[in-house]
């Protein structure tokens, strides 16, 4: 199986951009610099699941023989 199984085809990406598989993101951030109020409430909420899970798992690590 190719690793590019769109290779001698058009390219994937709706634009064709030039990155390695077909995306152009070089002037466009990830996330928004100035997210507005619904948006903190969500980053705010999904980051305390992510911190809660690593202190989950630091004291998994510590607590197993």
């Amino acid at each position: 199986m190719p690793l590019r199984p769109w290779a001698g085809r058009a390219s994937p990406a709706p634009c064709g951009g030039s990155g390695p598989w077909g995306w152009d993101t070089d002037g466009m951030p990830v996330l928004d610099p100035n997210p507005k109020n619904g948006q903190k409430k969500m980053l705010l909420v999904f980051g305390s699941f992510l911190a809660i899970f690593v202190i989950i798992g630091v004291i998994a690590a510590i607590a197993s023989p």
